[in-house]
């Protein structure tokens, strides 16, 4: 996690990389910088350092990873547009499935690329939209368009759940306490209390047992 340049006075496009892992951040760093009018202001490794970046640097775009640990890039992308209406944010991920791909779409996210992009088209991503054009990787575009063809069928409420958050809500309602799904998964206590918290609002109940009670209910576990 860094910045880079801080303090000089220009009119590039103020880029925030957040990525958890370390040599994709460097690599992509690295590349930008070669790239005339585009200046990486931050990098940050988590939801949350991403989160405290944008209030501190305010970027103009954002390349977001999807799959991190603790808040995910959905839950991140949300809140960056929370914060920063203004901000674009370009998903950068090597994941094209649906649960993913469509969540952090209607959180807010701007453009979608794959880390299979070459270095040119992800700056031209960048500029594009800087420039209020959004890029959407042909792959994604084509699953975008098979989607609109489909009839939409409403999704029960723990299908908007992420993986990590089915794994605590299974947790829960085998009566683990937060320290012990703590424990079974190798995340900290204030991850687990962060999940906890995004399952109850999800599933659109208030606690931990009316979680576990659903998760029954459903056949989330035996």
């Amino acid at each position: 996690m860094g910045n880079y340049n801080e303090g000089e006075p220009h009119d590039s496009i103020k880029v925030l990389l957040v990525d958890d892992h370390e040599m994709v951040r460097i690599g992509l760093a690295a590349v930008l910088s070669t790239e005339d009018g585009i200046e990486v202001v931050g990098e940050a490794g988590n939801g949350l350092e991403g989160i405290r970046l944008v209030q501190e640097y305010h970027p103009d775009v954002v390349l977001m990873d999807l799959v991190m640990d603790g808040m995910d890039g959905i839950e991140t992308t949300r809140r960056v547009m929370n914060l920063c209406p203004d901000c674009k944010v370009i998903v950068l991920t090597s994941y094209l499935d649906d649960e993913k791909m469509y969540p952090v779409i209607e959180a807010g996210a701007f453009s979608y690329l794959l880390k299979t992009s070459r270095a040119t088209e992800i700056a031209d991503a960048i500029r594009a939209a800087a420039s209020g054009r959004p890029i959407i990787e042909a792959q994604v575009a084509s699953k975008m368009m098979n989607r609109f063809r489909q009839p939409r069928v409403e999704a029960a409420p723990h299908e908007e759940l992420t993986e990590r958050e089915m794994e605590v809500l299974k947790l829960i309602a085998s009566g683990k306490s937060n320290q012990e799904v703590a424990d079974e998964l190798f995340i900290g206590i204030k991850t687990v209390k962060f999940h906890v918290t995004n399952v109850l609002a999800k599933l659109g109940v208030e606690d931990r047992t009316q979680a576990a009670i659903y998760a029954i209910k459903h056949g989330l576990v035996e």
